[in-house]
């Protein structure tokens, strides 16, 4: 369990490739919070510069459908990311216990296809929009986009990026989701639509709880 100073951890909620997340409380005020940190216990600078970009674009963001990063910390020989923790779900996990309304899922869409407006004038381009990582709560009907992890920054005038070929073990992105021209296997370059491609995925499987393409990696 990770043990924090200045902060009671709760339990781990999630765990990837790359990160950990808990749940737990700050001392001082008594304010519950989620840890993100990196799960290496050697992280490369590439992947310490990742995580702290992470953090950077959530703080510039500063949106109400956007989760709010408190602070950045050092923890052992990582980061650990501090963010708000409002009492909300993942639309994955809400999914396996209860299909949704089809007038659920067209508010949800709307909703999730404004932050991701206001997101895309910020020059930025999220990268992996998927049911996890879109959060709500139904008891303050708030909802917010999660985990910039892969999240691209530009400059106002270009808002593009020309991904390379990648091998699919190490795809950017959840591949059930992401834009052919994320994949690197089209002569395209990447740019703010590839969000909404992702969240067509993401809308076509709240309304008929399967994905539009059934996906396997093969060796």
């Amino acid at each position: 369990m990770l043990h924090f100073p200045g902060y009671k951890i709760f339990r781990k909620i999630y765990e990837s490739d790359r990160s950990l997340v808990y749940r737990g409380v700050r001392s001082t005020d008594s304010q519950h919070v989620i840890f993100k940190i990196l799960k290496q216990e050697y992280p490369t600078p590439a992947a310490l510069a990742r995580h702290k970009q992470e953090y950077d674009i959530i703080r510039s963001l500063n949106h109400p459908g956007v989760i709010r990063a408190y602070s950045l910390e050092q923890y052992d020989r990582t980061l650990a990311i501090v963010l708000e923790d409002f009492g909300g779900e993942s639309l994955k996990s809400l999914m396996h216990s209860r299909p949704f309304t089809l007038s659920e899922s067209l508010s949800f869409a709307i909703q999730i296809a404004d932050i991701l407006g206001d997101i895309h004038s910020a020059n930025i381009i999220h990268k992996d929009i998927n049911p996890a990582n879109i959060v709500f709560n139904p008891s303050t009907n708030q909802l917010k986009i999660i985990d910039f992890g892969i999240a691209s920054v530009f400059a106002p005038d270009k808002l593009t990026e020309q991904p390379t070929l990648k091998h699919p073990h190490i795809l950017e992105g959840t591949l059930a989701y992401i834009s052919p021209e994320q994949t690197g296997r089209m002569n395209r370059s990447l740019d703010y639509r590839t969000d909404y491609y992702s969240l067509g995925a993401t809308l076509y499987e709240m309304l008929t709880r399967q994905l539009p393409f059934e996906t396997r990696v093969v060796p």
